[in-house]
């Protein structure tokens, strides 16, 4: 076994491959199995509180430990919220940003994920969230944080990244899977080009409303497993309006003069790769990063 090992490490040492990336990219079983569990629950509640199924996975994960957190644990909080003046049920004490400080405890998880839709849908302060569309992940995270939910200057980044890494973008369409295009719609895709652009020295369309990298990839001629590549997303992974879609393999640097970046709320590693057109493997090399690293709002990333 040790010897495999050694060879499977020569190998991916010869062909390029960080083992040390390879090793960060397996998923959680701990997260899984929590995904697998509270996913229906998360749907349920996307449909009644129209928060994306998506977000309240992510957070779920992130302020839970994937349900192992002692607050989780003892008092079925899976959201960290605290017990403000308003709250007349369980309470329990916890450390977080004080000693001491105050949070609900609940009889049920159930009861843990109708608060947190309760309390972003029914306070003022999240109100201009639900001007967002529902398959907007970034967006929401985005809000969530500038809304306050959270100190964490990298907590939309973080919801980002767990949402792209366990692809929980795909529960936003309630059932999990892509939604399937008529053959109407198949011919209204292809029956005009999508206007090509160039930037970076690399050729790209931008997604429009209702795109996918299916309709796209039908709609330029090319193969959907091709464009997914350039871009480096896995399948079913949702496009917003705006969003650049290369159709050449993207680059080991950017271009003069793009010498650095300074990290915004909402970005991730990959949003920044497509904004300069950098490969994603190359971005967090160029920064002596490995797959866990989640940039904070005000990182500086060199891009060459």
């Amino acid at each position: 076994m040790k010897l495999f090992v050694r060879i499977l490490i020569l190998l991916l040492i010869l062909t390029g491959i960080n083992p040390e990336l390879v090793k960060a990219q397996r998923k959680l079983s701990s997260y899984e199995a929590y995904i697998s569990k509270y996913s229906d629950l998360a749907i349920e509640h996307q449909k009644k509180y129209k928060i994306p199924a998506s977000i309240t996975l992510s957070q779920g994960l992130l302020e839970s430990g994937a349900g192992q957190s002692s607050l989780a644990r003892q008092s079925n909080n899976h959201f960290g919220i605290k017990c403000h003046s308003d709250w007349r049920g369980g309470r329990v004490y916890h450390d977080d940003d004080l000693r001491g400080e105050c949070f609900r405890k609940y009889d049920q998880v159930e009861d843990s994920y109708t608060d947190h839709s309760k309390f972003i849908a029914f306070r003022p302060r999240y109100s201009v969230l639900f001007d967002l569309d529902l398959k907007d992940y970034k967006g929401w995270a985005k809000g969530l944080q500038q809304c306050g939910y959270a100190t964490d200057r990298a907590y939309a980044n973080k919801l980002i990244k767990v949402i792209e890494d366990y692809e929980l973008y795909r529960f936003d369409s309630h059932k999990g899977t892509r939604k399937q295009e008529t053959p109407q719609q198949n011919k209204s895709a292809s029956a005009e080009l999508m206007p090509i652009y160039k930037t970076h020295g690399l050729i790209y369309v931008i997604a429009r409303a209702n795109d996918s990298f299916e309709s796209i990839a039908q709609n330029l001629g090319f193969r959907e497993k091709e464009l997914r590549k350039y871009n480096e997303v896995p399948e079913e992974f949702p496009l917003q309006p705006g969003d650049i879609v290369y159709l050449e393999k993207k680059k080991k640097k950017a271009d003069k003069p793009y010498y650095d970046h300074v990290v915004q709320i909402g970005e991730s590693m990959h949003s920044i790769s497509q904004h300069y057109g950098i490969r994603l493997k190359s971005l967090y090399k160029l920064n002596k990063k490995d797959m866990e690293y989640i940039p904070a709002e005000g990182d500086v990333l060199k891009l060459r």
